[in-house]
């Protein structure tokens, strides 16, 4: 009994060590992508700075033809055209290293979303504009939860670039929230007692679970509210056991809350699942 209990304890550190390795291969991966992130917002303020600078001395060179004679013809419809026109493509241009791309239109333009969680390609939303005589969304393709009138009425009129940065943040940030709850479903359904229940804008998640998927029981309650709809992470996180449960694992549920609102979810229930956790 003793060397077997011995051999068990051997495995289960071996498969520790691999985790620990991949954990931390995961980790430097994970660094390389946040600074290639960082890298690429730079590239963005820096270009944003070009367009900007090039808008004014486009205006400064309006302003030298048409203010240098009193009385002189205003710049023709045609110049006006062709400025605003270079805009757009600039301002195309620097939406595009953000998961923001888009087209000129015989209406005006039209923009792709891209969504993506931890380098995972998700769903793409397509935005067509009106840019004259106002501004105006002519259709789309966003989900009629995510608050795209509220960002209008806020941002379009004034700021584009804010309101398609906006626009953007709340989308992803559904879509990571979505893709981490099927994760969740396809990998650890065995720990989930029946199916994880979720609203359309995946802000709510409310399920039982156990730590190893060997057990029939379910001790563990778990109700996840995400506050800030522009983050995949929740900003609250409330997790209790069943009536009667063990006190070992009540004393745990404040530990799951917190590793609930640092991890991805299915990051959660791998970190539940390892030899120390099963162990203790």
């Amino acid at each position: 009994g003793v060397l077997s209990h011995l051999e068990m304890l051997e495995a289960q550190a071996h498969e520790l060590a691999l985790k620990q390795e991949e954990t931390e291969q995961q980790e430097e991966k994970l660094d390389r992508l946040k600074a290639r992130v960082q890298e690429l917002r730079l590239q963005r303020d820096e270009l944003r700075a070009k367009v900007d600078l090039q808008q004014k001395r486009l205006l400064g060179k309006e302003g030298v033809v048409t203010s240098g004679v009193p009385g002189a013809a205003q710049p023709s419809d045609r110049a006006i055209l062709e400025w605003k026109v270079k805009s757009v493509q600039a301002m195309l241009q620097v939406f595009y290293l953000t998961g923001i791309s888009g087209k000129l239109t015989k209406h005006g333009v039209c923009f792709c979303i891209s969504t993506a969680y931890e380098g995972t390609y998700l769903d793409s939303y397509h935005l067509d504009l009106i840019t004259k005589p106002e501004v105006q969304i002519r259709r789309h393709s966003v989900p009629v939860f995510i608050p795209l009138e509220q960002l209008a009425k806020k941002y379009l009129q004034t700021d584009i670039r804010r309101f398609l940065s906006a626009l953007s943040d709340h989308l992803n940030a559904y879509a990571g929230r979505r893709y981490q709850a099927d994760q969740l479903q396809e990998r650890f359904s065995d720990r989930l007692e029946g199916t994880l229940q979720r609203n359309s804008l995946c802000n709510m998640l409310v399920f039982n679970y156990n730590m190893s998927g060997k057990k029939q029981t379910f001790p563990f309650s778990a109700k996840l509210l995400y506050g800030d709809l522009c983050r995949s992470l929740p900003t609250e996180a409330i997790v209790s056991c069943t009536p009667g449960a063990p006190a070992s694992l009540a004393e745990r549920t404040a530990a799951h809350s917190d590793v609930f609102r640092r991890l991805a979810l299915h990051k959660a229930f791998e970190s539940f699942s390892s030899p120390e956790e099963s162990l203790d």
